[in-house]
Formats: C-alpha cells, structure tokens, sequence
C-alpha cells in the first residue's frame, strides 16, 4: 500500500517518516513553507535513535497527484479545524480502475477528538479512527521531532464507527515494522474520547505553558470532571485511566532526547506557530456541544475554548496568560 499522508506535521511527519525508513512507499501533503522546505531539502525526522531526512514525493494538494492509485492509503493528519477543506479535497479525486476516493479508498482519521470521522464518513465510505499517542513536534519548516522511546507512538486503529477489517489489520502490520505499536481494536472510539479527556488540558496549556503547578493542574481536574459528566449523561464510555495505563505501560518515554526544554502539545504548538487557528473547538468545545445537548453546565470547557480561540485569533503568545487569570475568568462565568 502507498500512504498519502494528508498534513506532513508533527505527527503526519513523524508517521510518514517511519513508514518510509521501514521501506513503505509515503506521499507528503504540506502547505506553504513547509511544504517548500519538504519538496526541496526532504523531511528531517529528529528521533533518540538519530537524525534521517527522507526525501519523499511531496505535493501541496491532490491535483499534482492525478489519479490515485487503488492501493492508496489516505491518512488524514491535519488539525480537524482543517478537516472539512481537506476532507473535500480529496474525496471526488479519480481511482485507477473507476471510482473516486470517497468510494473506493481507506481513511484513516489520525486526528485529537472525535469529529474528524463523522466528518469524513459524510464524504467517505471506508473510514477508519486512529488513537495518536505520540510524542511530536513541528520544529521547523521541513524538520519535525518524535521524542519517544523505546516506542515512538502508540496507534490504536479500527473501523469507524466499530468494528474491524483486513484493511485496518494490513495498516497495523505496516506501522508495526516502524517502532509503533497499533492495536486493532472493534472500539476504537472508546479510547479517542479517553484521549479527548486528556486533552481538555490543551487549552490551559496553550495559553498558561506547559502544566507543572498544582493550581494548572487543578484547572484541567475541573474540565475533566464536566467531559466524564457529559459522557455518562450522553452515554459515551471512554477507556478507563487503569486500561489505558496497562496497555501503555513504560512502552514511550516522552523526555526530550536531545536535553533541550520540552515544548507543549498540538494546541500549546498553533499559538507557538502563530497560525491563527487552534483546535480547541473540537476538544473544550465537545464537551460543550455534548453539555447542550443533554442538559449538562460546562462552564470550564467553555471558557477553555473561548480563551484558547481568542489567543489564536489575536496570535497572542503561547504561555502568556497566569493560571491564576485564567481561574479567575473560569470562576468568574460560574
């Protein structure tokens, strides 16, 4: 199978390297200087094993493709703000022997929260969920780093909405000759709205810095407590902490290799980046969705997502607000 990786970021860069170094033929899909840096110098994946630059066939969107091929692999890798653009591009693309992608061709949602598959299964018949567990950061344009050992991510992978197939199994075979591991589970949305808990952190991290003190911390337990409360209301399980942490276990350790300072996550990397935009309406902003509709206040998740949207919209500094002035706006709206 050839991948198509739709978004060469942090994390789209980091599996498309892999893929490529284990001898699996891989496209990058990249925007602006990025994708200059990728076409011209090839993508420098920084790892504890090493440095590698893998100088792959790289576009900047489908029609420098033409025709897809029938044993393509579409993995969609963008923020999911970014989704329904890439989404639509990609879908009424031609497939050797008849059809288009939407018909005929796997997508993998390789996407934090859990609207990127029901966005795509409006346009595409075989869509897969993927839980990214990996530790990665867009470091410049064409140069991306993957802090993790011995594992450098773990990928949970199956159908969507359930269930799983020899595709999805072919895809875990591939991804496990690169240093990941990739369950095939029937469930896999069960541990995409485990990670989306997780990630309500996002938003105090983008905008306060990287969590450390005790009143961060507690600022994400009070998000948390509204998801879980959503989720019981709306009848959604997510995967346990304890299950989680048995099939996890020390497989990745997530300190930086090269003794430079760790940086934060996705969101906490948009305002770093300056792109305008953040993901925060697909995390806070679920669980705020998920809070109308069954009747339930998320006064926290809603302040998260508000000041998270504010400082990308303003491209205002990653980390320049206190915890304690965002407490106090979150106190403030109760």
């Amino acid at each position: 199978m050839r991948y198509i990786i739709i978004g060469a970021g942090a994390v789209g860069g980091t599996i498309g390297g892999r893929l490529a170094a284990a001898g699996h033929e891989v496209v990058l899909v990249a925007r602006g200087a990025h994708y200059a840096a990728l076409r011209d110098g090839g993508l420098r994946l920084r790892t504890p094993d090493g440095d590698r630059t893998h100088r792959l066939p790289t576009v900047d969107g489908p029609g420098a493709l033409g025709t897809l091929r029938a044993d393509d692999v579409l993995v969609l890798a963008v923020k999911t703000q970014d989704g329904v653009a890439a989404l639509d591009a990609w879908c009424h693309r031609p497939v050797a022997g008849g059809g288009t992608a939407a018909e005929r061709l796997p997508l993998v949602c390789a996407q934090n929260g859990v609207a990127g598959e029901r966005m795509a299964l409006r346009r595409f018949q075989h869509v897969y969920g993927m839980c990214v567990w990996l530790p990665a950061t867009y470091v410049e344009p064409g140069a991306v780093s993957a802090a993790g050992a011995p594992l450098t991510g773990i990928l949970h992978i199956g159908r969507y909405p359930s269930g799983t197939d020899d595709t999805a199994r072919r895809i875990a075979g591939d991804l496990e000759k690169c240093p990941f591991e990739a369950p095939v589970v029937p469930d896999v949305m069960r541990w995409k709205y485990a990670k989306l808990l997780g990630n309500l952190a996002n938003s105090v991290e983008a905008v306060t810095g990287v969590l450390g003190d005790d009143d961060g911390i507690a600022l994400y337990r009070r998000a948390r407590a509204e998801g879980e409360a959503v989720l019981a209301a709306a009848g959604i399980e997510a995967t346990s902490e304890d299950e989680q942490q048995r099939v996890r276990a020390d497989k990745i350790r997530f300190e930086p290799f090269d003794g430079s300072e760790r940086g934060g996550g996705s969101s906490w990397q948009s305002l770093s980046r300056g792109t305008g935009t953040i993901e925060a309406d697909y995390l806070n902003g679920e669980i705020v969705l998920l809070g109308r509709l069954h009747g339930i206040p998320t006064p926290v998740n809603e302040v998260l997502r508000r000041v998270a949207n504010s400082f990308a919209r303003e491209r205002r500094a990653a980390g320049s607000m206190t915890v304690a002035e965002l407490t106090a706006q979150v106190d403030a709206a109760r």
